[in-house]
């Protein structure tokens, strides 16, 4: 069965397409059929070659419509429909047609407002903390506001996608030869904590990156399907 996971949120620039890619690639690289599905008017369609997914172009209603049907047409497949800023409206469709949505946001109160803003709206939805810092003393303070502000919403916040300069790469025409590890590693760990939500295994590969189930009291709700 083919599932459906969208990227929305109402504010912009919290890094929707990068975290879309990151995940589809993270999903080829543990051996799962994945699709990136654009709909930003403002961002041109990119090459799926060297990439580990395909990409699709639905940057109209009719496109989408299409995509989607075809999708869920496959097996064992994953779509992520990458949604864009500032679209109420289209979230609201793209988050009836999910089997799960994400939200990401950066470590500014502005974005933790607007993505408090957006859980409440989407009870479905799990926030991502995107570009989360490296540095040891502004990872503390970035945590401190999201356990300050969000605590409410604990169950429904995935791991920090840490920052790292090597995700332009995915946003280039054409993906090169070879990705970083750090990359590499990075999107694997994003795609196994979608797959453990969805309660989906991968294959077992004796490369792949290690990472320890989450705690009982940490992990996210499960969907009800």
């Amino acid at each position: 069965m083919t599932r459906i996971i969208c990227v929305i949120g109402n504010k912009g620039g919290t890094g929707k397409t990068t975290l879309s890619h990151m995940l589809c690639q993270g999903l080829g690289l543990l051996g799962h059929r994945a699709a990136c599905v654009l709909t930003d008017t403002s961002r041109e369609p990119l090459s799926p070659n060297g990439r580990r997914y395909i990409t699709a172009d639905a940057r109209n209603s009719d496109a989408l419509a299409k995509v989607v049907e075809k999708l869920r047409s496959l097996d064992d497949w994953i779509g992520v429909i990458d949604g864009a800023g500032n679209r109420t409206e289209q979230d609201r469709q793209l988050y009836a047609l999910a089997d799960i949505v994400l939200l990401p946001f950066r470590e500014s109160h502005e974005d933790l407002r607007t993505v408090i803003h957006d859980l409440d709206l989407f009870p479905r939805a799990y926030a991502v903390p995107t570009q989360w810092p490296n540095n040891a003393w502004q990872r503390e303070a970035a945590d401190r506001n999201v356990a300050q502000m969000m605590g409410a919403y604990r169950d429904r916040i995935l791991h920090p996608v840490i920052a790292l300069s090597a995700t332009k790469l995915l946003l280039h025409k054409q993906l090169p030869e070879q990705c970083p590890t750090p990359l590499s590693n990075t999107c694997r760990a994003i795609a196994r904590q979608l797959l453990e939500i969805l309660e989906i295994e991968s294959p077992s590969r004796p490369d792949e990156l290690k990472i320890s189930p989450l705690p009982a009291d940490e992990m996210p709700l499960r969907l009800a399907h």
